[in-house]
Formats: C-alpha cells, sequence, structure tokens
C-alpha cells in the first residue's frame, strides 16, 4: 500500500466534533489543551459545545479543524503505535497547514496560531457583504474560467477551487460572482450554489491577508518535510521549507488546485487516500477525480482503529 496523508479545509466543522478523543486518548487532550493554550482562549469548549455560529466564524473554524485532525494524527501515532510512512502529504486550503504539522515541517503551536490569524486577516480583507463564493456544478475547469474572465474582466471573479471533474468554485466580489454563476447556468451548468462563506477565499481580495502572512511566517520555525507535501497552487511536490512558505504566501489568494493534486498523487503511484480530521469531504471528491483509487476517513475512535489495523496490514 502506497498511501498519502490528506487533511480537510473549513467547512468541515461541527459542533462536537474530536469530543470522543478527548474523552479517550490523553495525546488527542494534550493537543486540544495545547490549542487552548497557544490561543489563550478556550477553543476546545467552542468545539464541544457551540455555538455552531461562533465556530463557524474563519478565525475559529481554522484552528479548530486543525485541532481535531492533530489530535487524530496523534492518536495513531502514539496511543496506536503506527509508524507513518506516507508517499506524500497534502491538505485542502487550511488542511494543507496540517499536513505540514504532520510532516514536521511546523510545530502544532505554531501553525494553530498561524491559521487563527490567517483567519482573522481573511475575514479583515474584504468587509462582510463585499464578496462571495458560488460553487459550479457540471461545467469543465476551463469553461469555468473562461465565464470568469468575462463576467469580471478585470479580474475581480476567478475560479478558486477546482475540486474534481465538474465541480468548480468561484471567489470574488459579489456582483462579479454572481454574474458569472448567472452566466454558467446560461451555458448549462447542472447546478450553482452560492455559498454561506464569510469571506471570497483564494481571491485577489486575499492580497492584504497573504501580505500579513508572509510577514509572520518569519516568526516561526521552519523544517525540512519528513516527506513530499503536494502543493494547492502548483499540484506538485515541494520539499523545501522555502519553497513551502512560497506555497502557502501564493495559496491564500490563488486558485486550490486539489483535482490536479490527486491526479499528481495517483501518477506518483498511491493507490490509498487517508483523511484525517472530521468529516470525509476529501474521500468524497478524490473518489470522482480518479476511479480505482482506495479511501479511508477518521476522526473518532472507531475509524482511527480501523485506519491503524489498514495500515499494519498494508506495511
Amino acid at each position: 500500500m502506497k498511501y498519502a496523508l490528506c487533511f480537510p479545509g473549513q467547512g468541515a466543522q461541527q459542533v462536537g466534533m474530536g469530543q470522543e478523543l478527548y474523552r479517550a486518548f490523553p495525546s488527542a487532550k494534550a493537543v486540544f489543551d495545547e490549542a487552548d493554550d497557544a490561543l489563550s482562549t478556550h477553543l476546545t469548549k467552542l468545539i464541544f459545545e457551540g455555538p455552531e455560529g461562533e465556530l463557524t466564524l474563519t478565525a475559529n473554524a481554522q484552528p479548530a479543524i486543525m485541532t481535531v485532525s492533530v489530535a487524530a494524527l496523534s492518536v495513531l501515532e502514539k496511543e496506536m503505535g503506527v509508524v507513518l510512512k506516507p508517499a506524500c502529504g497534502a491538505g485542502h486550503s487550511l488542511g494543507e497547514y496540517t499536513a505540514l504539522v504532520a510532516a514536521g515541517v511546523l510545530s502544532f503551536r505554531d501553525a494553530v496560531r498561524l491559521v487563527n490569524k490567517r483567519g482573522r486577516w481573511m475575514q479583515e480583507a474584504a468587509p462582510e457583504g463585499v464578496g462571495a463564493m458560488a460553487a459550479i456544478l457540471g461545467l469543465g475547469s476551463d469553461e469555468v474560467k473562461a465565464l470568469c474572465a468575462e463576467a469580471a474582466p478585470g479580474g475581480e471573479c476567478q475560479a478558486a477551487n477546482f475540486n474534481s471533474p465538474g465541480q468548480v468554485v468561484i471567489s470574488g466580489v459579489k456582483e462579479f460572482v454572481e454574474k458569472a454563476a448567472a452566466a454558467a447556468k446560461a451555458k448549462g451548468a447542472r447546478k450553482t450554489v452560492m455559498l454561506n462563506v464569510s469571506a471570497p477565499f483564494h481571491s485577489r481580495l486575499m492580497l492584504p491577508a497573504a501580505e500579513k502572512l508572509k510577514e509572520e511566517f518569519e516568526r516561526c520555525s521552519w523544517a525540512e518535510p519528513k516527506w513530499p507535501i503536494v502543493a494547492n497552487v502548483s499540484a506538485s511536490a515541494v520539499v523545501s521549507a522555502e519553497e513551502i512558505r512560497d506555497a502557502l504566501y501564493e495559496q491564500t489568494f490563488s486558485p486550490v488546485l486539489w483535482e490536479s493534486s490527486v491526479l499528481y498523487m495517483a501518477d506518483y503511484g498511491v493507490d490509498t487516500f487517508l483523511e484525517l480530521g472530521p468529516g470525509e469531504v476529501l474521500c468524497g471528491l478524490i473518489k470522482r477525480c480518479r476511479k480505482g483509487m482506495k479511501q479511508m476517513a477518521a476522526g473518532d475512535p472507531e475509524s482511527l482503529e480501523a485506519m491503524a489495523t489498514a495500515l499494519r496490514e498494508g506495511a
């Protein structure tokens, strides 16, 4: 079994996630406690009790999802005795930062602070109501890019996530996103959905956030990755800390090339994708990217035990 470790992005959050891990495993509790200490907040209480509206705010959702993913990773390694040797790692948007924690590039403490600030700065970059995002289902990537260029010649709307064949998310200034979505519907898109998000992620409106992140990167300690990381912005492996920082900076205002990343990993020889954290969104996307790939998601004790067994048997 040649496997990749994958980590989910924003949207995977739900009240109560990770609570079973916290109660059952000391190493998971230690991760939650460290997040609370690093951020000087009661993040754990918010994750377990809500309210949902507050957990969904990007400055909370980003560190919350990372914390649950790292807790699951910690249980797999420290409680279940799995020695992880993936062919590579990847994450969707925010998940790329979690993938860096898994690969030893960033400490969890640095990373959870970083994504908390990333969320805050992304929100500040576009005042509420200015930006929007929409999912376009049933059109090809090139068609969607052309529609964005037509609706917004000045780049006010762009493709933000190439998630799987026929599923592209667009992002930017609200009026231009709405215009492009309407054009997509007229062009024969199976469905267009305006997304309930707090900011236009992965669009040029995020440039101010990217610049602040670049400065913040200098305050973090970076190491070389234990295994290659497949970057969102290039859908190819980055193997040095410098390349990784550059990719993270660009990722803030550039599209997530998830479909191409999955195909790159498959061509690299990966036959199994392991998703760690809340939900199983990535498994669903991976399934649609290429047939015959195995996927497994784990974020609670039972699913982690199943993953640990599969890893032991496949080692």
